[in-house]
């Protein structure tokens, strides 16, 4: 049996691109008790490097490296998508046990429509779902525990109740304050602004209208690719916490 790893403070937030992550992100900064790291592993595959704190990752092992040298300072928390396929974290299994992984979670119908607005070449994989579970799987499988999964449907909902709960399972308090900010862009989604523009006008967290059912139940392609993600999502859901 593997000894049992120190534990360091890094918070992260697991998702499909689309699943309003970047939200739940803007919550967690409003805390001002982690140093908020906005999705270096996507950025290290996107552009070459990312920032963790005043450090700049090259590579997907400089990003885990970096993490753990600046938890060290202080707490952190990082949110990431699963566009890309992230190999050295997978293997990394002392990082699998001793961070706190989380994960958020959208119907796929609603995050492909979403992503599929954005980016009209969406190719299947880089919707997310499945790199998604290979990383909730291999946490259990390193922790011996069923990581935290939140809907993000249950965060617009009922956002408190939501918020509440996740922070009881992951062992912070809970902010109530933090449920609400003043819109705008911030700094660290300048590099991928466009993805950003809706939660740059938000408040708080919230539903807008669309019917992005319409848009993949019309085109094939897409009908096709919910339907390889969706009993990803399904499982994840099983799990999801209920606030």
């Amino acid at each position: 049996m593997e000894d049992a790893p120190e534990r360091i403070p890094v918070l992260a937030l697991w998702s499909a691109p689309r699943s309003r992550s970047t939200a739940f992100a803007r919550m967690m900064a409003e805390r001002n008790d982690h140093l908020v790291v906005h999705e270096p592993f996507s950025h290290v595959v996107d552009f070459g490097e990312a920032k963790v704190g005043d450090r700049v990752a090259h590579t997907e092992q400089d990003v885990l490296d970096a993490l753990r040298a600046v938890a060290a300072e202080r707490p952190v928390f990082f949110k990431d998508t699963m566009d890309f396929h992230y190999p050295a974290l997978l293997a990394d299994r002392a990082f699998l046990r001793a961070a706190t992984h989380t994960f958020i979670i959208r119907h796929p119908t609603e995050a492909i429509a979403s992503h599929f607005a954005l980016n009209p070449d969406l190719g299947r994989d880089e919707i997310g779902f499945a790199w998604l579970y290979e990383v909730f799987d291999a946490v259990r499988s390193a922790t011996g525990t069923t990581p935290t999964v939140i809907d993000s449907d249950d965060l617009l909902d009922r956002p408190e109740d939501t918020v509440r709960a996740y922070c009881a399972a992951v062992g912070i308090p809970f902010v109530p304050s933090a449920l609400n900010w003043q819109a705008g862009m911030r700094p660290e989604w300048q590099a991928t602004g466009r993805w950003h523009q809706s939660t740059s006008r938000t408040t708080g967290f919230g539903r807008k209208t669309g019917d992005g059912a319409a848009v993949v139940d019309a085109d094939p392609v897409l009908r096709s690719y919910r339907d390889y993600h969706l009993p990803y999502y399904e499982r994840l859901r099983a799990v999801a916490l209920r606030p």
